[in-house]
């Protein structure tokens, strides 16, 4: 962990000021603020790109504990604009442990602060929704702050995408981490599929996920046309997840009407629901504080089962907009809003919530398994 601390503050659109001690890199960052419920997992939260323009506000109290390591990260650096926490752990206790929070923090030029009342923060994004905020070194100009605060971008009409998608095309075939003596463990099957995936902001365990069920997967820049992603002969398309208004990314609901035109089996998950639901030509709407947690209760309509679910969202399709011949498949049993749409007799659908979730739950891994049967069945 870096020694040096210094005094920082996060300051909100609203005015509400929190004090407490700087970590990571010595910045000023101005993102919209939301807040994370998992107990478990930070060093993939902060890693997905989906939290791109965001600072995390952490409820469990004590982060870092755990240190952190290449082989857990959604992507290569943090994603995050920033981390707000209670306390920060001072010492990693993992085997697994190549490195510190704060040290990747830094070298990722994001800042962090602890010593604040995360609870009392989150009461307030609760409360009044998730507002734009400062992560800031500049404690003893607070109105300077909160002025370049009220000046920033609102989430709101925001294309993040073209922050975190690749840039170029590249190939993927590698399974999810398993320890060398798992004698549980499933043996990875052989390639048997090959997907077009399209990366808003891909998390890297969506890409192990669908080489576990026997895909190889070349992974797309957002912007690819669809022309392009056809002539790959691919034998189905994955949409991935990623940050921003699902309705600012027009060249992704744009691809997507022609993928879905293919006949072959389109599959969406987060950002890539909510395109797929835009393309499909239902609207998309943004909750008040968004749904980022490891304990969210989603029915699956299909069989009538309940899953637990991670989530990270802050917009949602307004199903009340679905076009006859799309149906809900999956209902949020926190406030009842959509996490999963499907296409009558067609093997097009997407789930809002996040099915590869690491570290878990794994509740809703089934869905990688249906995608395989739609792609064994388009064969």
């Amino acid at each position: 962990m870096s020694a040096i601390r210094w005094p920082a503050a996060l300051v909100l659109e609203n005015g509400s000021v929190f004090r407490g001690e700087g970590f990571g890199a010595r910045t000023e960052s101005l993102a919209e603020v939301v807040f994370n419920t998992s107990i478990t997992g930070y060093q993939e939260i902060i890693s997905d790109p989906s939290y791109c323009g965001q600072i995390v506000v952490m409820t469990a109290t004590q982060i870092g504990n755990v240190g952190v390591n290449v082989a857990d990260t959604e992507a290569r650096k943090v994603a995050c604009a920033g981390l707000a926490i209670r306390e920060l752990s001072p010492i990693p206790a993992s085997w697994r442990s190549e490195g510190t929070l704060a040290d990747w923090l830094e070298t990722s030029a994001v800042p962090g602060i602890d010593g604040i009342d995360t609870r009392a923060l989150t009461r307030v994004l609760r409360d009044q929704g998730a507002m734009r905020g400062a992560i800031t070194p500049h404690v003893n100009e607070i109105a300077a702050v909160l002025e370049r605060v009220k000046k920033s971008p609102k989430m709101d009409g925001l294309d993040l995408v073209p922050r975190v998608t690749c840039a170029k095309r590249y190939e993927w075939t590698e399974p999810t981490w398993r320890a060398i003596d798992d004698g549980r463990a499933i043996p990875t099957p052989p390639l048997a599929y090959h997907v077009v995936a399209y990366d808003f902001g891909m998390k890297e365990n969506i890409l192990r996920q669908l080489r576990d069920i026997g895909c190889r997967v070349t992974v797309v820049p957002a912007t690819t046309p669809a022309r392009e992603a056809l002539a790959l002969g691919a034998d189905g398309f994955f949409l991935s997840n990623g940050p921003g208004d699902p309705a600012a990314v027009e060249y992704g609901v744009l691809a997507t009407k022609e993928l879905c035109a293919s006949g072959k089996p389109v599959f969406g998950i987060c950002l890539g629901h909510q395109i797929l639901g835009l393309a499909l030509g239902a609207k998309t709407l943004k909750l008040p504080f968004g749904h980022h947690g490891g304990n969210h209760p989603v029915l699956d309509k299909t069989t009538g089962k309940v899953e637990i679910t991670s989530q990270n969202h802050g917009f949602i399709v307004d199903e009340t907009t679905l076009p006859s011949g799309v149906h809900v498949t999956h209902e949020n049993l926190f406030d009842h809003s959509n996490e999963g749409i499907a296409v009558a007799g067609k093997p097009i659908f997407s789930v809002q919530y996040h099915p590869e979730a690491s570290p878990g739950p794994h509740d809703a891994g089934y869905l990688f398994a249906r995608f395989r049967d739609l792609l064994a069945k388009g064969r």
